[in-house]
């Protein structure tokens, strides 16, 4: 597989309701930090390629993940090092963006 292989890496995500994260994000109505999803694709853009992000070029965020929900992860190789990341749940866009990796 190349750098610029379309086929993408696809692998589920679920943040437990327990998550320590929940407690102060946001105590009422818990949903998914940001930055643990970002945390996630560069988690998954390690274990598919290697590859470390040395930079989120941009992120935008759609739709909360609420605790218990279970979505999908979604990277997708765009050039030398730069890749494409959405998650979803069912058919609705959550976030997208691209990252770059060194």
């Amino acid at each position: 597989m190349n750098d610029s292989d379309p086929v993408p890496f696809v692998c589920p995500l679920r943040f437990d309701a327990a998550h320590p994260s929940f407690a102060g994000h946001f105590p009422s109505r818990p949903i998914v930090a940001g930055v643990l999803l970002l945390e996630a694709a560069a988690l998954a853009l390690r274990r598919w390629r290697g590859v470390t992000v040395r930079q989120v070029v941009d992120a935008k965020f759609l739709a909360p993940l609420l605790p218990d929900e279970v979505a999908e992860l979604e990277l997708v190789a765009m050039g030398e090092a730069r890749f494409r990341f959405t998650v979803r749940r069912g058919t609705d866009t959550l976030l997208r963006g691209t990252m770059e990796g060194a």
